[in-house]
C-alpha cells in the first residue's frame, strides 16, 4: 500500500512538472522570468532541455513501475527508447547550460555533475539491457529517474527557500546540488540495498 502511494504522488509531482515544462515551452506567457531569461540567453539549449526532460519524466515514472512493467513489456521497450533519447538531448542540453547557469562555480558545478550522471546511467542502463542484463539495467535505470526527478526537487526546494526568505543566489547554489544528490541516496541505500 504504501509503495502505491509512494509511486502515485511520485507520478503526480512528475506529471505536474513535466505539463508546467511542456507550457512554458510553448508560451512565453507561463514562464518565470528566470526561466524567460534563458530563452533569451540560450533558447535552442532551454527548449531542448524542457522538451527531453519532460518526455523523460512522464515517461519515466510510468518506466518504474514494475507491475506496469510485466504487464505491458513491449510498450516498456518502445518506451524505453524514447526515454533514452529524451535524456540524451535533455542531458547534452543540461551540459550546455550548467557551463552558464546562475550561481557561478558552485551552481555550474552541480548542475554539471547532474547533467553528467544523468547521461551516464541512462547510457549505463541501456547497454546493460542491449547485453541482457535486466537486474543491472533496473538499478541504473532507476539512478537515472532518480536524477530525471531532480526537475521535481529542484521545484520544491527553490519555492521553500524564498518562504524561509533565503538569498537566491545563495539558494540556488545549494539547491544545484540538494536537488539531485538526496534523490540517489534514496535509490541507492533505501531502494537498491532491499531489492539486490
Amino acid at each position: 500500500m504504501l509503495r502505491k502511494l509512494s509511486w502515485s504522488a511520485m507520478t503526480l509531482l512528475a506529471i505536474g512538472v513535466g505539463a508546467y515544462a511542456a507550457a512554458a515551452l510553448f508560451s512565453d506567457v507561463l514562464r518565470t522570468p528566470f526561466v524567460q531569461n534563458l530563452f533569451t540567453l540560450r533558447p535552442l539549449a532551454i527548449g531542448a532541455h524542457l522538451a527531453g526532460g519532460t518526455v523523460a519524466l512522464v515517461l519515466g515514472a510510468f518506466q518504474v513501475n514494475s507491475k506496469l512493467r510485466q504487464r505491458k513489456l513491449p510498450m516498456h521497450r518502445w518506451f524505453g527508447r524514447i526515454y533514452v533519447g529524451a535524456v540524451l538531448v535533455a542531458g547534452i542540453a543540461g551540459l550546455v547550460l550548467a557551463v552558464n547557469s546562475t550561481g557561478g562555480l558552485v551552481a555550474n558545478l552541480g548542475f554539471g555533475m547532474m547533467a553528467t550522471l544523468w547521461l551516464t546511467t541512462t547510457s549505463a542502463a541501456f547497454w546493460h539491457i542491449r547485453n541482457g542484463n535486466v537486474a543491472e539495467h533496473r538499478v541504473w535505470m532507476l539512478r537515472s529517474y532518480a536524477l530525471t526527478l531532480a526537475a521535481v526537487t529542484l521545484r520544491i526546494y527553490l519555492p521553500l527557500s524564498q518562504i524561509y526568505g533565503i538569498e537566491f543566489i545563495a539558494a540556488y547554489q545549494a539547491i544545484a546540488w540538494l536537488c539531485w544528490v538526496p534523490n540517489l541516496f534514496i535509490v541507492d541505500w533505501l531502494v537498491l540495498k532491499h531489492t539486490r
